[in-house]
């Protein structure tokens, strides 16, 4: 026997309380918000006459980044009022996602489902609120039925886009986010403890030892996927946002 024991599911997911109701998954999202938080105050106290370096930097090509690669390509110039909100989400999802690669925390805090639904239902209450704003009383009908719809159908057709949009959308949101980030920890946590088993396997069995080689290197190589996920994880959490605000900016069903 390799002495190969994988810890029980509660343990990977679940550490005890560093004090009550206030566990690891908890103290990330703080330091998210505060890392997050503080990379902003100490960009705003730069001189703006002055070349961007370091945090200033920082924040900058942050804005730049959202506001081209996702306000842009889905709200268009009138939606750049969206900028803050979506850069507070991909910046504290990310810092949240982080954590999974970082020794002593080794673990996402959106592994975890509440972080993943409070920011669901968070983007489900500004779109709907965006679509109410924008279109009155209107934006259910067009949130239900599609322009073109026969009569005879929309009772089914508003059945389904009900339970589409109001039901599965922040579902699909939160799971998506939660799913990918638990799967590579649950990866990360696996062959971490392969390589540990082979490497520290007992003399008689000291043959597995140069075999401990391999789970190592797929552990490195899940080590740099896994920051490149929690990177699109942030982006693809936003930019659905984003196309969400802009469907009830413009429309259920019309062409933006």
């Amino acid at each position: 026997m390799l002495g190969l024991e994988f810890p029980p599911i509660n343990e990977v997911l679940r550490w005890q309380d560093i004090f009550p109701t206030f566990n690891k998954i908890a103290l990330i999202a703080v330091l998210a918000a505060i890392i997050g938080i503080g990379l902003f105050l100490l960009a705003g106290r730069k001189d703006p006459m002055v070349a961007p370096t370091g945090a200033r930097n920082l924040a900058e090509q942050s804005i730049e980044f959202i506001e081209e690669g996702i306000v842009m390509q889905t709200l268009g110039k009138e939606g750049l009022k969206w900028t803050p909100f979506l850069l507070s989400l991909f910046i504290f999802i990310f810092l949240c996602n982080i954590p999974e690669v970082i020794p002593g925390f080794q673990m996402p805090a959106t592994a975890r489902i509440a972080i993943p639904l409070s920011l669901a239902l968070l983007v489900w209450v500004v779109y709907i609120g965006v679509g109410i704003k924008n279109q009155g009383a209107g934006y259910f009908g067009h949130l239900l039925w599609p322009p073109g719809v026969p009569t005879a159908l929309k009772p089914l057709v508003g059945a389904i886009e009900f339970f589409s949009t109001i039901i599965v959308t922040p579902f699909s949101l939160t799971v998506r986010l939660m799913a990918n980030m638990l799967a590579g920890h649950i990866l990360l946590v696996t062959f971490a403890l392969l390589t540990e088993a082979l490497v520290l396997a007992e003399t008689k069995q000291a043959f597995l030892v140069p075999m401990g080689i391999l789970p190592f290197l797929m552990l490195m190589f899940l080590t740099g996927f896994e920051i490149l996920v929690a990177f699109l994880q942030a982006y693809i959490f936003a930019i659905l946002a984003a196309v969400y605000i802009s469907n009830s900016t413009a429309g259920h069903g019309d062409e933006h």
